[in-house]
């Protein structure tokens, strides 16, 4: 499991050692060249069948705004997005005319298979690969700034939010069988960030073994990579039904993302 950090990644206060440390995470997360890998190939049943990542949001398809802060962000060099084969055969043209850093691939029947199929067409030149839901359009700079002050040559790092609800963990009838300890809970989001090396052999050795997981951490965490867990926002939600629709337009409105 990822574990969770601050943002200030538990630096000293004040003196000359906190700011020499803090002048080597800026300028490593300043010279990382980064790729971004988007799966945006599924269908979402939630929403009645339909494309999520071309469906419109504030006037705008959810594809591109989730795009946008990382077309925009001086770091990132190279954008894969893997879209259904109709789509890819096919694409639209303001995916298209977005970006020239972006390359559309052919997804898979799921996730992991489009995740790894934008892995294998980002350039070998790129450092840290960042993965991003195609339906999580208000993720901001500064969510994808903490990320790469928080990665590592070794080390993922992967945005969330800790839980405050109390979770339940209960059986196949439904009875409850235990109660996590909150304080040590956090709901994953992305962007998920990894070195290039690092994500590609976990997805790798995934695909050899038949494995399949909805989160890229757990494949890195399987193959025993260390992963931490940054601060995201509650509000860096994933649309999955007709409501988280609404409630990102009231978000918008309200000038979050």
């Amino acid at each position: 499991m990822a574990r969770p950090v601050t943002e200030a990644r538990g630096l000293p206060s004040g003196g000359a050692e906190t700011d020499s440390m803090t002048a080597r995470r800026e300028k490593a997360r300043d010279t990382w060249t980064v790729g971004v890998a988007v799966p945006a190939a599924g269908i979402g049943s939630r929403m009645g069948g339909v494309r999520k990542a071309f469906m419109e949001l504030h006037g705008e398809p959810l594809l591109l705004r989730s795009l946008r802060p990382f077309l925009e962000h001086p770091g990132v060099v190279a954008v894969a997005v893997a879209l259904a084969e109709e789509d890819f055969l096919n694409p639209p043209s303001w995916l298209q005319e977005a970006d020239s850093t972006i390359t559309l691939v052919r997804g898979g029947a799921t996730r992991g298979q489009s995740v790894m199929a934008a892995l294998e067409a980002l350039p070998p030149s790129v450092e840290m690969v960042a993965v991003h839901d195609a339906a999580r359009p208000l993720v901001t700079r500064a969510i994808i700034d903490r990320c790469l002050e928080a990665v590592g040559p070794e080390r993922g790092a992967v945005a969330g939010w800790p839980a405050v609800d109390t979770l339940k963990e209960v059986d196949a009838v439904g009875r409850i069988v235990g109660t996590p300890a909150r304080d040590r809970i956090w709901h994953a989001q992305t962007p998920q960030v990894f070195p290039r090396d690092m994500i590609l052999r976990a997805y790798r050795e995934a695909a050899r073994s038949g494995m399949e997981e909805t989160d890229d951490a757990a494949l890195v965490e399987r193959i025993g990579g260390e992963v931490v867990m940054v601060r995201g926002s509650s509000a860096n939600l994933k649309i999955t039904a007709p409501g988280d629709l609404a409630l990102a337009e009231v978000l918008l409105r309200a000038g979050v993302g």
